[in-house]
């Protein structure tokens, strides 16, 4: 009798597998257009849809640093059909909150790892600095009196110039934006500081005379940005930092259904325009990823940033 049921189970994996997807896949992108997990999220929508001749559809969900997507992508029926974006806001986001909405460890079901892609450590050109050292000396006269900028508590933007002010021992103030234009729109008046974007939301601003790169923080030079020191570089070694871009299900999404997408989504990576894509922007896909790995990266990470929000004196509101 066992045996009879295990063979229809694996039968029945077999078939789903087979039949999947027969109808459009929602996308989740837990960030408004212009950044990271958009740029990444729909690369990856286009290729899928592409692939499987069957419509992966965008759905930027944006507030509270990411909060909203992640809440919505876990209470989706886990049939597939909603999957979503999956980067550091997921597992930091719920350790601002006393009562968080989902647990990052229990409420998702880790796909893919598609890229861990580092960000650029950019400032007005109003301030009157070329190099990191250079903005240091101008910043450490002037605690409070200079602020950046994020798309809200908790997120890449947020926590990577946390770290980068903490490393360059400088006080800034933090003010969170609902998007990635309003934050660009108050750097160019000069009213705005400096920013440490992921390179996605950075890279077409790159020219602009009213913004000056200064560093990326990346271990080593960015593929995107290869005449851009590194924070190490630049006398921080302690500011490094790479944010992590991946797919992510509810909870309880079958397991033939996560090893399908994975693999379309290993397919994708492979191909030599993701790599290009990617490569504008900053980062190389993970080609190697698993759903166990990305599974494994996701408790790092939260457990990291558990111990730097205690650190920064951040409370859980």
């Amino acid at each position: 009798m066992h045996l009879l049921i295990a063979v229809a189970l694996t039968l029945l994996a077999h078939t789903l597998h087979a039949a999947y997807p027969e109808r459009p896949i929602r996308l989740i992108i837990a960030s408004s257009p212009g950044t990271g997990a958009d740029y990444f999220g729909r690369t990856i929508a286009a290729a899928l849809t592409e692939l499987n001749k069957q419509q992966v559809v965008p759905d930027n969900r944006t507030g509270a640093g990411g909060l909203i997507a992640m809440q919505t992508l876990a209470n989706a029926n886990p049939d597939g059909y909603t999957i979503g974006t999956a980067s550091s806001s997921m597992m930091v986001v719920p350790l601002l909150y006393a009562k968080p909405p989902y647990n990052p460890l229990t409420d998702f079901a880790p796909i893919a790892m598609l890229a861990s892609i580092p960000s650029v450590v950019m400032i007005s050109s109003t301030i009157p600095a070329k190099t990191v050292q250079e903005f240091i000396a101008y910043a450490k006269p002037r605690p409070g009196q200079l602020n950046f900028a994020s798309v809200g508590s908790g997120t890449a933007a947020h926590l990577s110039a946390e770290i980068f002010a903490k490393a360059a021992g400088i006080q800034a103030v933090h003010v969170p934006f609902k998007n990635v234009a309003d934050a660009w729109g108050e750097m160019f008046s000069g009213r705005l500081h400096f920013i440490v974007f992921v390179a996605p939301a950075v890279t077409p601003m790159m020219q602009d005379k009213r913004v000056r790169a200064l560093a990326v923080t990346s271990k080593t030079r960015a593929l995107g940005f290869p005449d851009l020191p590194t924070v190490a570089e630049a006398g921080l070694p302690n500011a490094a930092v790479e944010t992590p871009f991946g797919i992510a299900a509810p909870a309880k999404t079958p397991r033939a259904i996560i090893n399908r997408l994975h693999a379309d989504i290993v397919t994708v990576l492979k191909r030599p325009e993701t790599a290009e894509r990617f490569a504008r922007q900053g980062g190389v896909p993970l080609i190697d990823t698993t759903p166990e790995s990305f599974a494994a990266l996701i408790k790092a990470e939260h457990e990291l940033y558990r111990k730097l929000i205690a650190q920064i004196g951040i409370k859980p509101q």
